[in-house]
This record gives structure tokens, sequence and C-alpha cells, in this order.
């Protein structure tokens, strides 16, 4: 067996040899329903649901920000309390969707039931007209987002062969990032043809969403479940899955921890998109009024090399194209934190193609990696461990960087991000290569 997480890959690539435990699971997972070649139609189906779903949520996100705080009044502190709470308001429904979609095997049902409260919620977004309604508005969409996406992405991993995962997931993301491309440019023409009119952004973004929850409610297919995968999926842990309970059997392999323990450790260091933009935007003194294409930007690097990078991933071994991810996330920081007034076109564009490169490079990625030693039976709960981990310490750092940003200004506080991140980068990378006994690693 391999104990290094950069070695799960290449071993999936060859099931009739022998796997460790993660490898065995992530075969059996595979194997449900998912043709020998190319992409599952699941996986097309749900990219489809989730760019309409991204058009619906980024055009009301890429103008969030600013609406928050032009008409909203918001105060850059408040917004990073309220950016961090926003982004952290479904780690606990992660868990909860996924245990449910896990223990009942009906993981289009529980995601379908998340999209359709995150539709709801824009008609919120619509009546309100002061802070507290609209946040909760916005606030109930993150319960939503929530309780669909573990079993969305279980439902990506249980469609496709354990050696087309990156490829899978990155054939997801990037119709996800056209999408998240499309959202905002809608926003910015709404906004445009009629300035001030946030309305009008929230009506669209209501419709858009009834057409995404139509399409996995009529069209995606819960995968066949292999006769012998709950049998399997408590071998493939550290223990049996039926002696503990889910979340303590997953805890327990030292793979699926080391996954974990990276990505938060990471994420402790990450600014959010939105802080960002408005750094630039600060910095730049930009057009208000452009402010949604910077998103669209982002979205357009991701969604040009999230299935290149999602296939190097399955090639050259996942853990490696994450960690580069990251040193290209450095690469983004640095170059806005030099920015000026004078700055230009191309240096926006050079901060928003980085920023996209390391979304495509560690978004599905790590995902992909995360389901590879994750057995059937649990992939649902697995996945939403890995994602309220890094959904806690983005919370974290959102609110830390709001802070930084009120009392130190904006270079001030990019600058102690990114002197964090590389710091913590070696020692992710310590903790996903370094093998748990080196009489295990080959030759």
């Amino acid at each position: 067996m391999y104990s290094s997480v950069r070695d799960r890959p290449a071993k999936a690539e060859t099931p009739e040899g022998p796997q460790g435990p993660g490898d065995a699971a992530g075969s059996g997972g595979g194997g449900a329903g998912a043709p020998p070649e190319g992409i599952h139609r699941n996986v097309k189906l749900l990219g489809i649901n989730s760019l309409l779903t991204d058009v619906s949520s980024e055009s009301v996100n890429s103008v969030l920000p600013i609406y928050l705080r032009t008409v909203m009044g918001m105060s850059p502190q408040a917004y990073g309390i309220f950016e961090g709470v926003y982004q952290g308001m479904s780690t606990l429904l992660r868990i909860v969707g996924g245990k449910v979609a896990d223990r009942t095997q009906k993981h289009k049902e529980v995601a379908a039931a998340g999209y359709a409260l995150s539709a709801v919620t824009k008609i919120g977004l619509l009546a309100s007209t002061t802070v507290a309604p609209t946040t909760a508005a916005l606030f109930a969409d993150r319960v939503g987002k929530g309780i669909r996406t573990a079993p969305r992405d279980a439902l990506i991993s249980l469609s496709s062969p354990p050696e087309k995962l990156g490829a899978s997931f990155g054939v997801h993301r990037a119709l996800d990032m056209v999408g998240a491309l499309l959202g905002p440019i809608l926003a910015f023409a709404l906004l445009k043809y009629s300035p001030g009119s946030y309305d009008s952004v929230f009506v669209v973004s209501l419709c858009v969403a009834i057409l995404g929850l139509g399409v996995i409610g009529f069209f995606v297919k819960n995968p066949p479940r292999r006769a012998d995968a709950e049998d399997g999926a408590g071998a493939a842990l550290a223990g049996s899955s039926r002696a503990k309970p889910g979340g303590r059997a997953l805890l327990g392999d030292k793979t699926f921890r080391r996954i974990v323990l990276a990505g938060a450790l990471l994420s402790l260091m990450t600014v959010s998109d939105a802080f960002i933009y408005l750094v630039w935007e600060q910095k730049t003194t930009m057009d208000t009024t452009a402010f949604p294409l910077l998103f669209v930007g982002t979205a357009f690097a991701y969604l040009v090399l999230a299935v290149p990078l999602g296939r190097l991933a399955d090639r050259i071994g996942r853990a490696p194209v994450f960690i580069a991810g990251h040193v290209v996330l450095i690469g983004c920081y640095f170059v806005l934190r030099n920015a000026g007034a004078g700055s230009g076109v191309l240096t926006i564009g050079l901060i928003l193609g980085l920023l996209g490169t390391y979304y495509a490079a560690t978004d599905g990625v790590l995902m992909a990696m995360a389901s590879a030693v994750i057995p059937e039976g649990l992939r649902s709960s697995g996945l939403a461990w890995l994602t309220t981990a890094t959904v806690l310490a983005k919370l974290g750092a959102s609110s830390c960087f709001g802070k930084m940003y009120q009392w130190y200004g904006p270079t001030q506080a990019l600058t102690v991000f990114l002197g964090g991140l590389v710091v913590v980068l070696p020692v992710a990378f310590f903790i996903l290569f370094r093998p748990s006994n080196r009489a295990e690693v080959p030759a």
C-alpha cells in the first residue's frame, strides 16, 4: 500500500493490481453506472444545473459587495464579518446533507432540496429593503448551498470511474464556471441599462434558478449502487464503518485526515474573491459599474483551465497540482499588493488570470483527491467533512482580513496573508507528501 497522498491517483489507474484501502474504495464508487470511456451523463447534467445555478447566484454575488456597502451602508469590518458568516453559514448543513444522502442513498433528492431553498431565497431579496431581512435571505441561500454541495459532488464521483475523477470534476467545474462568467456579465448589463436597479438582477436570478432546479429534478438520476458497496465501505477505512459512526471512521483514516488538514491549513491564508476585488477597487479607484466584470475575468480563466488541469491531475497526481495552485495564488497576492492607482488592464488581467488558475488547480482537484480515498457508502459525508473544514477556515480568514483591512488598510492586510501563505504552503506540502512509513514508499 502507498501511504503518500501523492501516489493515490497512479494506483487508481490500475484497478487490477494491488491497491491500498483508499484506492479500493475509489474503484468501487466509480463503477456505479459510469461508462468506461468519456464523461458520464450525470456529470454533464449536473454541470448544466450548476451553470444555471451559478448564473443565478453569481449575478447576485457580483453586485453584493457594492450593494451592501453603498445601499446598505456596511463598513469594511462589518462586511468582513458578514462575508465570513455568509461563506460559513452552510458549514454544518454540509455534514447534515451529506449524512442524509449517505443514509438514504437519495443524493439527487437531497441536492435538489438545497437548490430549491436557494431559489426561494431570491424572493426574499426582492421583498427586503433593510439590512436584517436581506442578510437573512442571503444566509438562507447559503443553507441551501450547504445542503446540496456534498450530495452533488458525491453524485459526480459515484458516476465516474476512479481514473477519471479529476477530469469529471474538471468538466463539472468548467460548466459551473460558464455560469460564474455569465452571471456577472448579466448583472453588468442590467445595471448598465438601468443603473442602481438591483431588483432587476434579483428577478432574473430567480428565473434562472428555477430553470436549474428543473434540470436536476427531471433529468439527473441516482447512480445504481453496487451490491457489495456497503460491505466494502467499512473495509476501506481503518476499522469498520459499521463499528464506528461515519465521521469517526473517516477521520480515523490517516490519508483522509491529512487531506483535510492540508486543505484547512491553506484555507486559513486564503483571501476571498470579494475582498481581492474590493482591494483592487480601492487601490485603483475603478468605476463601480464595472465591478461585476472582475468576477468574469476569474471565471473565464477557471473555465479555460478546469478540464486541462483536472486531466493533468489524473495523470501526474492530484496533490502536486493542488500545491502548485497555491503557488499561483501567492503570485496573485504579490501582483495585487504591488498594484497602484496607475495600474491598468494588463495588471488586473494578470491578477484575475492567476486567481482563476488557482481555482482550476485546487477546487475540483481537492474533491477528486478526497473521493479517491473515501468509500462509496460514505462519499457524501466524507466530502462534507472536507468542505466543512475548509469553509470554516475561510470563515476565520475573511473575518481576520476584514479587521486588518479596516484597521491597517488593504495593502498591509494583503501583506500579512501573502506572508502567511508562504509560510504554511511548505507545511501543507509536507503533510500531503510525507509517507507514514518510509518502508512503504516505492523505490
